[in-house]
């Protein structure tokens, strides 16, 4: 269900129903995680049972909904949905032991965008957008994408690992990464919108800067990018796969999986030379 599609059905939802609808927004999207499409589609019936004014119906679903997501949170290891989204794993470079790094890359083109993610340890993430009507981003296109495919990057984990190396190919979002870190959070690219968002509790580049803020560990470097830089080329690779996902159709999964597994390779050879 896309953004725009939730919440025009989330308005038919009396107030205690709509907030208790809000709350499961993450589950409406598609995933690869089986049981937050159990999930998913319990919200997506409630709202299809309220457009029929089933409004009973629609209370049963979300308590179903509920009581799936208090048990998936249990047994999942505290990560939500949306932190699950679009990620996956090369679980054979897990074990390697060298410090961990990582590469963030976004790819725009016509009204379609993508970002994406690497880590050294097998670790990797895409997720492609669109621009639409709620899109706060501005005329930062291109720079705010930069950033929140660090954003991607750092809320994939509960807590980002210490020490964590982050590589960008673009210099102004590294500057604004070294600022907010050096504490002016208040800095924001030109264009980009603060308002209240809906389906989150902060913007996503207000909630990057704060976090960057307490975590002087992190380390964030410039990369040249298409220069050959293994884990730059899989963040690029990764992020324009999202975005081309958005206009055409293919399974993505093993085409991501095959891209970083091959770079990796390629990282993981170089750095014990």
């Amino acid at each position: 269900m896309r953004p725009d599609e939730f919440l025009r059905a989330l308005d038919l939802l009396p107030a205690p129903l709509h907030d208790r609808a809000l709350t499961l927004r993450a589950y409406a999207r598609r995933t690869g995680c089986d049981d937050c499409q159990r999930i998913g589609d319990a919200v997506r019936l409630a709202l299809t049972a309220a457009h029929y004014d089933e409004l009973a119906s629609a209370g049963d679903l979300l308590d179903t909904a509920e009581k799936l997501a208090a048990t998936h949170t249990q047994h999942g290891a505290g990560r939500r949905p949306d932190q699950q989204r679009g990620r996956g794993r090369v679980v054979r470079w897990a074990a390697v032991s060298a410090p961990l790094v990582a590469a963030t890359d976004a790819s725009w083109k016509g009204r379609a965008g993508g970002i994406g993610y690497v880590v050294s340890d097998g670790h990797y993430g895409l997720l492609g957008r669109g621009t639409g009507r709620l899109d706060p981003t501005g005329v930062s296109r291109v720079l705010v994408d930069e950033l929140r495919a660090a954003d991607y990057l750092l809320t994939a984990y509960e807590e980002a690992p210490a020490g964590l190396t982050v590589l960008l190919d673009s210099r102004t979002a590294l500057r604004y990464l070294h600022r907010w870190q050096a504490g002016e959070t208040d800095a924001m690219p030109a264009g980009y919108s603060l308002r209240q968002r809906r389906w989150s509790a902060q913007p996503t580049l207000v909630r990057l800067a704060e976090l960057v803020a307490r975590r002087p560990d992190l380390s964030f470097f410039h990369v040249k990018g298409h220069t050959g830089h293994a884990l730059n080329e899989a963040a690029d690779g990764l992020s324009h796969m999202a975005r081309r996902r958005r206009e055409e159709y293919f399974d993505v999964r093993p085409r991501a999986y095959a891209l970083v597994d091959a770079f990796l390779r390629d990282w993981h050879a170089s750095a014990t030379v």
